[in-house]
């Protein structure tokens, strides 16, 4: 039997299935005999020492998942959660039902926000669990603590549970929920490690059954034959990144610049030790989402001009604060909305607090002048031309020398022969426009299986920007998670991409399969994948394109 997901990467592992043990059942809803008073403390613990148990973890979880377990740990002891727990309480519940619907009702005001808002849902579900289990007196349901290696099956996988993972004992994760984008997926990218998400079928493994697990083709092979298993084990397992000695280029010589996505300056050691020959995209955010008003022009040169020096003389793409949605920032006058991935995001917040939009780009351009590193300045979320010469004319205004945009909405795709020459770059963000392109929140498990930048639709609208930048004379990168798909970043050069940018983990194994095509062999491959008529199909037909062999 075969199980169809999204792979991530393109390693493959044989082991045995260990499931995650499942959730706590929901908390009966019976009215309480208990001392409102006695309850109430009860719970005060219960959360104080799962915010405890999330900070010490936080401790020794890397950058991504520190902050993740971080604001967790906030979570647990949310006032507005708190006071909810505490009127429940007070009207006859037990300490375990208020908590359950203290937490519920919070994640059904974030559930129909989508995208990072949505996200944070399965965590608030992580954080009432624990909370739950340490009032019932019963273990956390969690990652088995097993003496030999298995394969960790799951619904999904929570923040608490990928930070603490044994990277010795987990061969491969396959998870039912969650889409290329997910928590699960960026942690087994970082990692390293084989994974399969968005499996609807998984419930199907047992504890104790043998499985393949192929990222590359997105399938589980659950009781394989014998002959297939030696086969995967001779593929091999887990991708270890190594520095590379060389750039990145395909096996004719033409150049691919391989660049670092990067979440703060503080990275860019790591980066430059992995191979990164730049950066593709510095996301700006972390100087914002803590703040109660805008940074300082002064503090982001500080921060800007560190992470420049660590790159000198090498590109370095910055994207401008990309606010609102997911990262609601007051000082930017955000208010709820019914859909803020659709809302007031990314430069129509920027346009309409142009003063934090002109410290930002001040900053940057003060930082250009103070380094040697080929800086170039994006903007995000950008829809048509009147906003792309906005956004370039006021770049050009403050002193940057090189001013580009985003690619992540449809409607800047299927316009790029009109945008693009206005820049002097342009880098696609393949995640927000998969999941604008095909009406799909890329953080929702129930729609993963839309969730994939494999579909001819996305390649399709890569393809004009590619065309379009070739025209301009310019170069297209991709920024997105996409880019670390080895195969895919085959395709994407041969839809005419210059660039690709991802986590630096993923440079190596994607430079070595760079390295062993064409141009012409990655066109091939990119004209059967956007002539295909589904995700799979173009994969499948893209991995079917043979090299071509030279006569003597």
């Amino acid at each position: 039997m075969r199980i169809s997901g999204i792979g991530i990467g393109r390693g493959v592992a044989v082991g045995v299935v260990a499931r995650m043990s499942e959730p706590l059942g929901e908390p009966a809803d019976v009215e309480s005999d208990a001392d409102p008073v006695e309850e109430y403390r009860r719970v005060e613990r219960a959360l104080r020492a799962t915010a405890a148990e999330l900070t010490e973890r936080a401790g020794h979880a890397d950058d991504e998942g520190r902050e993740v377990l971080a604001a967790q740990a906030l979570m647990a002891e949310d006032p507005a959660v708190i006071e909810d727990i505490e009127s429940l309480i007070a009207e006859g519940k037990t300490a375990e039902r208020a908590v359950f619907e203290a937490f519920r009702t919070f994640q059904r005001v974030l559930e129909p926000m989508g995208g990072y808002m949505a996200g944070r849902v399965a965590d608030l579900r992580d954080v009432a669990q624990r909370a739950i289990a340490r009032l019932r007196g019963v273990p956390m349901p969690g990652v088995p603590a097993l003496d030999t290696p298995f394969v960790l099956v799951a619904h999904d996988l929570a923040p608490a549970d990928t930070a603490m993972l044994d990277l010795e004992k987990v061969l491969a994760i396959v998870t039912r929920d969650g889409g290329p984008t997910s928590h699960t997926a960026i942690l087994a990218r970082s990692k390293g490690l084989v994974a399969v998400v968005g499996t609807a079928d998984s419930d199907v493994l047992v504890n104790g059954s043998t499985v393949i697990v192929d990222a590359g083709a997105g399938q589980v092979v659950l009781d394989p034959a014998e002959a297939e298993i030696a086969a995967a084990r001779a593929a091999g397992g887990r991708v270890h990144a190594v520095a590379p000695s060389s750039p990145g280029a395909l096996k004719d010589g033409t150049r691919v610049a391989l660049l670092a996505n990067l979440g703060a300056p503080d990275e860019a050691a790591d980066a430059v030790s992995l191979g990164a020959e730049g950066v593709g995209l510095l996301r700006t955010e972390f100087l914002y989402l803590d703040a109660r008003q805008a940074p300082s022009v002064d503090l982001q040169r500080q921060r800007y001009t560190e992470l420049l020096r660590a790159f000198g003389g090498k590109k370095v793409v910055v994207r401008v604060l990309d606010a609102g949605a997911d990262k609601q920032l007051r000082f930017l006058g955000h208010t709820p909305e019914e859909n803020p991935a659709l809302g007031r995001r990314g430069i129509r917040a920027l346009r309409e607090h142009e003063s934090v939009l002109r410290d930002q780009l001040s900053a940057l351009a003060q930082a250009q002048n103070e380094t040697d590193a080929d800086l170039q300045v994006m903007a995000p979320m950008i829809a048509d031309v009147d906003e792309t010469r906005y956004f370039i004319e006021l770049g050009r205004e403050m002193g940057l020398a090189k001013v580009g945009i985003t690619i992540e909405v449809p409607s800047c795709a299927v316009l790029a022969d009109q945008v693009v020459p206005l820049c002097d770059f342009v880098s696609i963000g393949t995640n927000d426009l998969t999941q604008y392109t095909l009406a799909a929140d890329r953080l929702l498990g129930s729609v993963a299986g839309y969730q994939d930048p494999w579909h001819p639709a996305v390649l399709r609208l890569v393809e004009l920007v590619g065309d379009a930048g070739s025209a301009a004379g310019i170069s297209v990168g991709v920024c997105g998670e996409a880019a670390a798909d080895p195969l895919l970043a085959v395709v994407f050069v041969g839809l005419g991409v210059t660039d690709l940018s991802m986590s630096p983990t993923a440079l190596a194994e994607v430079r070595e399969t760079l390295a062993g095509v064409t141009l012409p062999e990655a066109r091939s491959r990119a004209k059967a994948a956007v002539h295909a008529t589904s995700a799979a199909g173009a994969r499948a037909a893209a991995a079917a394109v043979l090299p071509r062999h030279r006569s003597r």
